[in-house]
């Protein structure tokens, strides 16, 4: 997993543009600002891959990001952005409705928290759907390096209490500049990805 074997492949503002190639795809989800972008160019070891926007919640979009023609790493948009408008709200919620109803290439979701902000009324929201849906799922506690390493076992535990998750998912401390959780994320991504079947082809 690397940027010279990665192409943004289709930025859709429909969902009628989504790829239907039927490659296994892995979801980053997760409010504005949390840092999805700078996940996916740390995974691939780049600065500015993915494209870290100067106005968070601005655009309305999924960005999906082909990676060895194997898979794709599928930048969702982020939620829970208070200067977006009540139109751009009811977007961005049709768009993200429609990438994971019958999905059956989605393998699996990063839901992505602020380590230090701790899990807000939508990131619990979100982690509540993927439970009750049966979506394979990981919770990613973004920028670990703003605390210090008790600090942030105090926050872990607190986000595993207050999201109510079972001891199955997987919660990875990540920090984009420091690199930490980089490689268990990768091999997360890797086994999901090794373990897709094609419910079509079975």
């Amino acid at each position: 997993m690397h940027a010279n074997d990665t192409i943004l492949k289709m930025t859709a503002g429909r969902a009628d543009q989504f790829p239907r190639d039927r490659k296994p795809q892995i979801a980053l989800s997760g409010r504005s600002n949390v840092g999805k972008s700078s996940l996916i160019n740390r995974l691939l070891g780049v600065k500015n891959f993915a494209r870290v926007s100067s106005s968070p919640g601005k655009t309305v979009t999924v960005n999906f990001y082909e990676s060895e023609k194997k898979f794709y790493l599928v930048d969702l948009p982020g939620y829970g952005y208070a200067a977006r408008s009540g139109e751009g709200r009811r977007a961005l919620a049709g768009i993200a409705d429609r990438y994971f109803q019958k999905n059956d290439a989605l393998t699996l979701v990063l839901q992505l928290v602020d380590l230090k902000v701790g899990p807000t009324k939508d990131d619990l929201m979100m982690i509540d759907f993927l439970t009750q849906t049966n979506i394979p799922f990981a919770v990613v506690a973004t920028k670990s390096d703003k605390l210090s390493p008790t600090a942030a076992k105090k926050q872990r535990e607190q986000i595993t209490e207050t999201a109510n998750l079972s001891e199955e998912v997987p919660l990875i401390l990540f920090s984009s500049k420091t690199g930490e959780g980089k490689e268990e994320l990768k091999n997360l991504i890797c086994a999901a990805v090794r373990a897709f079947k094609d419910p079509r082809e079975e």
